[in-house]
């Protein structure tokens, strides 16, 4: 299906206030339904088609427990919210090994249960095999199932489990950390047993393919989308390999016409250029209700990500007494983090008021005197940068970048502040741009996960005193 393909009209409720899609005009189509086991939106043509209906998975597929023996087969891995990819593709080599005989056959439209339990998948993560070849995976972590007939249709059935319908159903049978073998222990029992939501009557199977039609119609402009995001990411990284000069080089390979002439860059360290420190010693017993936002590592990582934070907060007393000894933070500044993911940076701005973990970031007091601060910024963004910082980490346990580090990290930067600030400006545009198409990006993540919220009912069925209903119309990959 082509990635201008739009979302066919449907109708339904509108979407109540606070959903995430709430904010959207109701599509062409949309007609009232009555409460009971019905999606919220169905499509015009199946608006006669009566309620829904469930069935156990159990009555609708079996357990496959097929060997590979000596049959020619693709090993396969699996990628949490992905589904099913080869041992090649991810690892670079087939990890199979002498085991390989006893990995679990799977066929066109087979399903492959992973029972190892991820952030976003904690009771593990159901993938459907697409391929024509015959494929294999592990027996040990996989349980696998083959569908009976023609319903459900494997693509509708597959848009439930990325929905996380299994895990809202399987949680009440899991016992916290119960384990076998490095995998969640779940019982097939339990699995088959696993409620499914189906159109129900003869229109059933065409209702199933017209919903997975139109989740496979947004995923198509997801994946459109997201290739144009990689693709401006991979320019800005070409970019940047041509506008500042390699280890060893004085000037880049690529310069602005006006600086053509403009003589060689200057090599410092740069402890020679500017102080470079860290803050005062913050106790968690310091930390407080309200006050001043206290920054680690984690928030400058997410800062420079432009992802939301949620910072601790020290005192007022507190700021003051510790910026007395240290100074305040000022615009043109750059903190460097310097644990775990060492040399993210982040540029402070005017209005910036914080402090910040001592020893987990470094605090790089640009005067702005040789070095513009978004220039100095995107110095630090640069392969020239991050090389020196890998070499120098102390790789043990968890990676350091230390005050000393980064005092004698060299800098190439060119004598004449124009310059730096032309360069700057040039690449804050392009991070402006895939900014912007990154946003278009989670808008059509945040319209899929209204679509499956609506076009999926709630399904019943939960055994008395294993908790409530589980809801199907979740954000994918919920918990």
């Amino acid at each position: 299906m082509s990635s201008k393909a739009t979302t066919p009209p449907l109708r339904g409720t509108p979407p109540e206030e606070g959903n995430v899609a709430a904010n959207s005009p109701p599509p062409e189509g949309w007609q009232a339904q009555p409460d009971g086991v019905v999606p919220k939106l169905r499509f015009p043509e199946f608006r006669g088609a009566g309620d829904w209906t469930t069935e156990t998975l159990g009555s609708v597929a079996k357990i496959s427990t097929e060997k590979v023996v000596d049959n020619a087969c693709i090993p396969m891995s699996i990628t949490s919210g992905v589904g099913l990819v080869s041992q090649m593709e991810k690892f670079g080599r087939i990890i199979a090994g002498s085991s390989y005989a006893n990995y679990l056959l799977l066929k066109k439209n087979d399903f492959a249960y992973n029972k190892s339990a991820t952030k976003e998948y904690p009771e593990g993560f159901i993938a459907l095999y697409s391929g024509d070849e015959l494929a294999a995976v592990p027996n040990s972590i996989f349980t696998c199932f083959r569908l009976n007939g023609v319903s459900p249709v494997p693509q509708y059935l597959n848009y439930l489990f990325l929905g996380n319908l299994h895990g809202k159903w399987l949680r009440k049978f899991i016992e916290v950390g119960a384990r076998a073998h490095g995998s969640l222990s779940i019982n097939d029992g339990d699995l088959l047993a696993l409620p499914v939501p189906l159109p129900s009557g003869k229109t059933s199977v065409p209702e199933q393919q017209k919903i997975a039609e139109c989740l496979s119609s947004v995923d198509e402009l997801m994946a459109a989308q997201a290739r144009k995001v990689d693709a401006l990411k991979t320019h800005k990284k070409g970019l940047m390999q041509q506008l500042f000069p390699t280890a060893g080089e004085t000037q880049p390979r690529l310069r602005f016409p006006e600086f053509q002439n403009a003589g060689e860059w200057l090599v410092k360290p740069l402890g020679e250029i500017f102080p470079i420190t860290s803050s005062k010693r913050v106790h968690e017993s310091d930390w407080t209700a309200t006050g001043v936002p206290f920054y680690r590592a984690r928030e400058i990582v997410a800062l420079n990500k432009y992802e939301p934070i949620q910072p601790l907060l020290i005192s007022e007393e507190l700021y003051a007494a510790h910026s007395k000894q240290t100074g305040e933070i000022r615009a043109g500044h750059l903190l460097v983090t310097g644990v775990g993911s060492i040399g993210v940076p982040y540029l402070v701005r005017a209005g910036d008021r914080f402090y910040f973990k001592d020893g987990n970031i470094i605090w790089l007091k640009n005067d702005g005197k040789e070095l513009n601060g978004e220039f100095l910024l995107r110095l630090y963004e640069t392969d020239y940068v991050q090389k020196q910082l890998k070499a120098m980490a102390d790789v043990g346990t968890v990676a350091t970048y230390t005050i000393d580090n980064a005092k004698r990290t060299l800098a190439a930067f060119p004598k004449d502040k124009d310059e730096q600030h032309r360069i700057a400006t040039c690449l804050s545009s392009l991070d402006t741009l895939i900014t912007l198409e990154t946003q278009k990006l989670a808008a059509l993540k945040t319209h899929k996960q209204g679509l499956m919220q609506q076009l999926f009912p709630s399904v019943g069925g939960v055994p008395e005193g294993r908790g409530g209903s589980p809801s199907v119309g979740g954000v994918a990959g919920e918990a």
